[in-house]
């Protein structure tokens, strides 16, 4: 049976702000679903809150991870039972290798009894690295120190492709990419789409959807979700813009 991530009548604060209102979304393995809205909406707001970022706590309903509420969850432990969140700008990480901060957490996903296999750890880096078009000495620089929006984006799908989380977050993983950036993602996530990987995207981006043909799109806007449909949505946003699809909700 494919893995399953759900809200159910999620509401969540930041300080005393409102940021998102009553939201209800299911996502399966093998899944892709999109989230759009105006800047401001509460897209990102929403993903952080699901990997648990402190700052971002749920007010009210429920992260259902395969059925059980992971809401008082620490962010490690979501992470380690499979939900990964990449960042928009990911921070410099000086002086931490690569090849260092994929090992580690790959340990850290192992139990009291296990240990890494050294070797078939760095078999599996390099074929990644090939993969994403990416040198193996990659593996010896400090993450995302220095690089540019487009290595960035590869050092994020390379953690995913490393530690194999069963649902991925991504907050406009395609923002800043030239063509071929945005056809190296969308490969990417097609094949993990294929593996079973249920993927709940933020973007704007044309071409990323039509490479993707998403399931599910969801249209959010002052917190609230105000219409869902199939990936004709997202084409009908485009043409009409947000106002119009959350006026012909309201109205």
């Amino acid at each position: 049976m494919a893995a399953t991530l759900a809200l159910r009548n999620l509401s969540l604060c930041h300080g005393e702000r409102v940021l998102v209102k009553d939201i209800s979304l299911d996502l399966a393995g093998g899944e892709v679903r999109v989230l759009m809205g105006p800047n401001g909406a509460g897209k990102s707001s929403l993903l952080k809150a699901i990997a648990g970022h402190p700052d971002y706590r749920p007010s009210a309903g429920q992260i259902l991870l395969d059925g059980v509420d992971i809401k008082e969850l620490p962010p490690e432990e979501r992470s380690r039972r499979g939900i990964f969140l990449a960042f928009q700008h990911p921070v410099d990480l000086p002086g931490v290798s690569i090849g260092q901060l994929l090992k580690s957490a790959r340990q850290a996903r192992l139990g009291p009894d296990e240990t890494l296999d050294v070797v078939a750890f760095y078999r599996e880096l390099y074929g990644a690295l090939e993969s994403l078009s990416v040198d193996r000495s990659w593996a010896n620089r400090s993450a995302n120190d220095g690089f540019s929006g487009g290595e960035r984006k590869r050092c994020e799908l390379l953690q995913i492709l490393l530690l194999k989380p069963f649902f991925i977050l991504l907050d406009e993983i395609d923002s800043g990419l030239d063509v071929d950036g945005t056809a190296l993602v969308a490969n990417v996530l097609c094949r993990l789409r294929e593996a079973g990987t249920g993927i709940l995207l933020v973007t704007h981006s044309r071409r990323l959807l039509d490479a993707l043909t998403p399931d599910g799109v969801s249209v959010l806007r002052d917190g609230r979700l105000v219409r869902s449909g199939g990936a004709e949505l997202a084409a009908e946003v485009e043409r009409d813009g947000f106002l119009a699809i959350a006026g012909e909700r309201n109205g």
